[in-house]
């Protein structure tokens, strides 16, 4: 499709797009200037392409997919809240538009009737009873940054957030993927440190306890049984926004693995792949999330930049 980032035998992913020029955008490259200018543009167009009648940004597939649209909506909003202001007049209305149309999905789906355990939370589909840590935290991600564009997100929207993610807190200082679980992940407890970093809990005792965590069990490429991990890339993008927001020591140690795991990992061509595994998209997806990973201390994405 025209403008979207795609793999060999697979439709075009409005996430995955977004995940594409955010990549170059953390580079320092910039819509409609030098020389994938034009490439960015056509991305951001594409996503602008793709929004429903109900608001959601979702690619248009004639398969019909009932699961996983929140996925795809919620990186695709975060994309626009992030390039709103980069671009061009006639570009700007358009996200002006899509985005507030967006944002409503998201704020609508989280007021979802729920339990106790899931509310405040988001899961795969806007009107789903539960909730995610993982779904969580790019929804949060995209609030934060159309956020710090101008948008009038109500702060009993992040106040609700965060109440959902320390609800997936364990008792061994990480978090888990959903409420209820005794022992946290390592992704996850990336997924919440950043996320409470980006609802204004810098400092919170927790968060550092959390950062421990991380180090103690940082993200690995190969698990014990030899086999590569799987969504390994997914882990090290999230626990490195999330010890960069820590900072301190927290970076100053994590930083150094994370480098040398992604650099080592890196395929002759210059990508980062999924080998043997039945995922969709093995190339972009990775590569994406693995450029985002290096760049996070450039801060050249508003969404990279945090309190000191």
């Amino acid at each position: 499709m025209a403008g979207s980032f795609e793999e060999p035998a697979s439709v075009g992913n409005t996430g995955v797009t977004s995940l594409a020029v955010m990549a170059f955008l953390a580079k320092g490259h910039l819509p409609g200037r030098g020389q994938y200018g034009e490439l960015i543009n056509r991305g951001i167009d594409y996503v602008l392409s793709q929004q429903l009648e109900n608001g959601l940004l979702v690619c248009h597939d004639p398969k019909g997919r009932t699961t996983g649209l929140m996925y795809e909506h919620s990186i695709s909003t975060l994309l626009l809240g992030e390039v709103s202001g980069m671009v061009d007049p006639v570009r700007q209305q358009k996200v002006d538009d899509v985005l507030s149309r967006a944002l409503l999905v998201l704020l609508q789906a989280q007021k979802v009737p729920k339990s106790e355990a899931n509310t405040g939370g988001w899961r795969y589909t806007p009107g789903t009873t539960d909730s995610d840590l993982s779904l969580t935290g790019w929804s949060i991600m995209a609030l934060r940054a159309a956020k710090l564009n101008g948008a009038a997100i109500p702060d009993e929207h992040i106040e609700m957030a965060v109440s959902y993610i320390l609800n997936c807190h364990t008792r061994d200082g990480g978090f888990s993927y959903m409420p209820g679980s005794n022992s946290g992940s390592t992704s996850m407890t990336g997924v919440a440190v950043l996320c409470l970093e980006l609802c204004g809990e810098h400092g919170n005792d927790d968060l550092l306890v959390a950062g421990d965590f991380i180090l103690s069990r940082p993200p690995r490429m190969v698990g014990p049984d030899g086999n590569p991990v799987r969504f390994r890339y997914y882990a090290w993008y999230y626990c490195g926004q999330a010890m960069f927001q820590l900072g301190g020591k927290h970076w100053n140690e994590f930083a150094p693995l994370m480098y040398d795991s992604l650099l080592e990992d890196q395929t002759p061509e210059g990508s980062w792949n999924y080998p043997n595994q039945s995922l969709v998209y093995n190339t972009t997806y990775p590569t994406s999330l693995a450029i985002l990973t290096l760049t996070v201390s450039a801060r050249q994405l508003p969404i990279y930049q945090r309190e000191e």
